[in-house]
C-alpha cells in the first residue's frame, strides 16, 4: 500500500499574542508532526515548546473520546460511557426543563480553551441567545487592561509587533516574554544586537528579565505609581514633545498635576525600588528614540490594574514615542481586527430579552448564591467549554463548593477529564485544533489566520458547532443560522474585509494597517486623541485621570499574612492546557513556590521542602524553592496545575480571592497576601 503525505496549513489556537502559522504533517490520516509555518513572518517556521508537541495532546493516551454520564458522586470523576443520541436528549431534557422556568438560570461558561471565532463563540453564542440563557461577562485575563487601553487609546490597539526589532528602547512591562511571547522576543534580541537596551519591569526575576540588560522588581501593584514617577520626571527635565501632545492629546493639565505628586523617592518607597531606577529608566525613556513598551496582562491583576494600564498608557504620548513606527506601546492588538460579531453571534436572537450576567470571576460565589431579586434565579445549569474554572476561577474552594452541588446540571465540552470535567454529569468530547474549521485573530500581531481540519476527529470526538446545532434541533431551535456550517461561519467572520481566498491559498492575510497608526493622531477614542483624561470614566464616578490605587491586600497590613503571592504560569503550561501533556510536566517537574532566602530563612524553610500556601481562603501545598527568582517580601506561586495532580489536590488559586479590579470588572490574581510554613 503506498504511504500518502501531505501538510496542511492551520493556527494556533491558545492564549497567546503570537497566534501561530502551523503546518501538520499527515500521513494516511494520521497527523505525524506539527510545525511552524517559515512562510509566515510572525510564525517565522518557530513553535514553542508547548505546540510542538501538539500531536501527544491529540492522541494522548487520557483523550476523551466518547459521551459520558456520571455515575458516582459528583466530583469523583466516576462516569459510563454512553452514545451521542442519549447524552443529547439528556441534556436537551434538563435545559428545557429549566428554560421552561428561567431560561436565566442556564449559564454558559467559556474562555480561551480555543481563541477562534467559529469555536469559540460562534454557533455557541448564537444557542444561549436563542435559549435566553444568562450572559457570561469573560473577565477572567485582559478585561481590566483592556478597559484601560479603551479609556486611554479608544481600544485594544498599538505599534506593529515587528517595529520592535527597530526600537533603541524597549521596556518589557508586566511579561516574561520568554515563556508567553517567543516571537515577539526574537524581535526584542534582533533589536538588543542592533544596540538597544532592554528594561523588564516585573516583581519577579523571569527568564525574561535575567536577559535583559536592567530588571526592575516592584511589588506587585504598584505599576501607576511607577509610571507617574516616570512622568513626573519626562515633566521636571522637559523631556516631552509638546507639539504631540497639544495636537493629540485629552487632558494634559490634569495628568501634570497628578504626575508632579509623584517624584521619584515617593514611587521609590511604594514600589520598594531604589530612587536610582525610577531616575535612570525616566531618562531613557525621554531621551531614547524610538522607545518603545511590551504591557503584558500581568500587571492589571490587581486592584488597580486598569489605571495601571492607563497610567502605562499615556507615557508614548508624552514623548512622542507614536510618532514612529518603531515608537508607542502593544498590549493587545486584538481591536484592529474587523469581526463582524453580529453576524456571527446573532443578538438579534435574543428577541428584546436582556438576561442578566453572570461574571466568570466570581463562578464560585455565585454558584452558592441562592437566588434574590437582585441576583435573579440560582443558577441550575452551567455549560462548560474551551475552560477549566474549577483549576482556573480564584478562590477555588468556593468554586469546587458550587460545582460539587446536587441540583446543579453540570455539561462539560473537554478533550480531557479535567479537574472541571469530574465534576460534570455529563462530559462530550470535542475536538482538538488539528480536526476541526476555525478563524482567528490575533492579540499580538495583525494577521488574519485561517485553520483547516488536519485529520478527522479523533474517536467520537465533536467540534463545539456540532454540539451546539444539534442541541439547538432537539429544542426545536429552526432560524436558519443553526443550519451553518463551519466552512460558512469562517467566511462570516469577516465578511468582505478579508480576501478568503487567500486564506484558503496560504493560511493567512495581513491587515492593511499604517506603519505608525498613530503618527497623526487619529486614536479610535471619542475625541480623537489620546484620552489622559476619560469623560466616560468620570460620567461613571471613576477618577477621570490615572491614580496608583493600592491593592485589597497591601503588603505590610496584615501579621497574619505578612507575604504577597503572584502565580505567574509556569512555562511549560498555558493556564491549565498541557498540563496533562507527560513530556511537558517531566520537564516542569512539580508545583513550586519560589521564595527568596531571605523569607525562607525567617522560616526555616529550604529547597525541596514541602510548604502550606495559606491564607483565610484556604490553603495548599507544594514544594518550596529558594530563589533569586522571588523578590524580598514576594513569593510566586507557579500556576496553573491541575487540582488533582497537586500533592494535596488543590492548587494555588486555593488562596486567590473573588475581589474585582477598579474597571473592568477583572480578577485579582496577583493582589493576594499568604502565609507560608514548612511541612513536617
Amino acid at each position: 500500500m503506498n504511504s500518502t503525505v501531505h501538510t496542511i496549513r492551520g493556527a494556533c489556537p491558545h492564549d497567546c499574542p503570537d497566534t501561530c502559522s502551523l503546518v501538520t504533517t499527515v500521513e494516511n490520516g494520521v497527523a505525524l508532526r506539527v510545525q511552524g509555518n517559515p512562510e509566515h513572518r510572525h510564525t517565522d517556521g518557530a513553535l514553542c515548546t508547548k505546540v510542538s508537541r501538539y500531536t501527544e495532546r491529540t492522541y494522548h493516551p487520557e483523550r476523551l473520546l466518547h459521551p459520558l454520564v456520571r455515575t458516582g458522586p459528583k466530583g469523583s470523576g466516576q462516569f459510563k460511557r454512553v452514545g451521542w443520541d442519549e447524552a443529547l436528549d439528556l441534556i436537551a431534557a434538563r435545559l428545557q426543563d429549566i428554560a421552561a422556568r428561567d431560561p436565566q438560570a442556564i449559564v454558559p461558561y467559556s474562555y480561551a480553551g480555543t481563541m477562534g471565532q467559529v469555536q469559540g463563540e460562534g454557533m455557541a453564542a448564537r444557542f444561549f441567545h436563542q435559549l435566553g440563557a444568562s450572559h457570561l461577562d469573560r473577565t477572567i485575563c485582559a478585561s481590566a487592561g483592556g478597559e484601560g487601553l479603551v479609556q486611554t487609546l479608544g481600544g485594544k490597539v498599538g505599534m506593529k509587533v515587528e517595529h520592535f526589532a527597530d526600537s533603541r528602547l524597549i521596556v518589557i512591562w508586566g511579561s516574561n516574554s520568554i515563556g508567553s511571547n517567543l516571537h515577539f522576543w526574537r524581535l526584542a534580541q534582533q533589536a538588543k544586537r542592533k544596540g538597544a537596551r532592554l528594561v523588564c519591569i516585573d516583581p519577579r526575576r523571569s527568564e525574561t528579565a535575567e536577559k535583559c540588560h536592567e530588571h526592575i522588581a516592584l511589588r506587585p501593584g504598584t505599576d501607576a505609581a511607577l509610571a507617574l514617577a516616570l512622568m513626573h520626571q519626562l515633566i521636571t527635565h522637559n523631556w516631552l514633545d509638546h507639539d504631540y501632545i497639544a495636537q493629540h492629546t485629552l487632558g494634559w493639565e490634569g495628568l501634570r498635576e497628578r504626575a508632579l505628586q509623584w517624584p521619584p523617592e515617593r514611587a521609590a518607597e511604594v514600589c520598594g525600588i531604589p530612587v536610582q531606577q525610577i531616575t535612570d529608566l525616566a531618562r531613557d525613556y525621554g531621551t531614547t528614540k524610538p522607545a518603545a513598551i511590551r504591557l503584558n496582562y500581568g500587571m492589571q491583576r490587581v486592584r488597580g490594574g486598569g489605571n495601571a494600564v492607563r497610567a502605562v498608557a499615556c507615557l508614548p504620548a508624552l514623548v512622542g514615542a507614536w510618532r514612529e513606527p518603531a515608537g508607542g506601546l502593544l498590549l493587545s492588538s486584538s481591536a484592529q481586527f474587523p469581526v463582524n460579531r453580529t453576524a456571527l453571534q446573532k443578538p438579534e436572537l435574543l428577541a428584546g430579552r436582556t438576561p442578566r450576567t453572570i461574571n466568570m470571576s466570581t463562578i464560585g460565589n455565585d454558584l452558592l448564591n441562592p437566588g434574590s431579586a437582585a441576583f435573579g434565579p440560582k443558577i441550575e445549569a452551567l455549560i462548560v467549554y474551551n475552560s477549566n474554572p474549577v483549576a482556573v476561577a480564584p478562590e477555588s474552594g468556593k468554586v469546587v463548593q458550587g460545582f460539587l452541588r446536587e441540583d446543579l446540571f453540570t455539561v462539560v465540552l473537554e478533550h480531557f477529564q479535567t479537574d472541571t470535567a469530574d465534576h460534570a454529569d455529563v462530559i462530550l468530547p470535542a475536538t482538538t485544533q488539528l480536526e476541526h474549521w476555525d478563524i482567528h485573530t490575533s492579540y499580538g500581531h495583525t494577521d488574519v489566520l485561517l485553520n483547516r481540519p488536519a485529520i478527522a476527529p479523533v474517536g467520537e470526538a465533536r467540534t463545539n458547532t456540532d454540539i451546539f446545532r444539534a442541541l439547538a434541533a432537539r429544542l426545536g431551535f429552526d432560524d436558519p443560522c443553526f443550519a451553518d456550517d463551519d466552512e460558512t461561519l469562517c467566511r462570516t467572520a469577516f465578511g468582505t474585509k478579508v480576501d478568503f481566498q487567500t486564506l484558503l491559498d496560504q493560511g493567512f492575510a495581513t491587515l492593511p494597517i499604517p506603519e505608525a497608526p498613530f503618527a497623526h493622531g487619529g486614536f479610535p477614542t471619542p475625541s480623537g486623541r489620546c484620552e489622559f483624561f476619560s469623560a466616560r470614566l468620570a460620567a461613571q464616578g471613576l477618577d477621570g485621570l490615572p491614580d496608583h490605587l493600592p491593592n485589597h491586600e497591601l503588603a505590610g497590613t496584615s501579621t497574619a499574612f505578612p507575604l504577597a503571592m503572584i502565580s505567574p504560569p509556569a512555562r511549560n503550561f498555558l493556564n491549565s492546557s498541557f498540563v496533562n501533556v507527560q513530556s511537558l510536566r517531566d520537564i516542569e517537574g512539580e508545583p513550586l513556590l519560589e521564595i527568596h532566602a531571605d523569607d525562607a530563612q525567617q522560616r526555616g524553610i529550604e529547597t525541596g521542602q514541602m510548604v502550606r500556601v495559606f491564607n483565610d481562603r484556604g490553603e495548599y501545598r507544594c514544594k518550596a524553592k529558594v530563589s533569586t527568582r522571588a523578590r524580598p517580601g514576594v513569593v510566586n506561586g507557579l500556576g496553573i496545575w491541575w487540582r488533582k495532580l497537586g500533592p494535596s489536590g488543590t492548587n494555588v488559586n486555593e488562596v486567590t480571592s473573588q475581589q474585582l479590579t477598579d474597571m473592568g470588572r477583572g480578577p485579582v490574581f496577583y493582589d493576594c497576601l499568604v502565609e507560608v510554613a514548612g511541612v513536617g
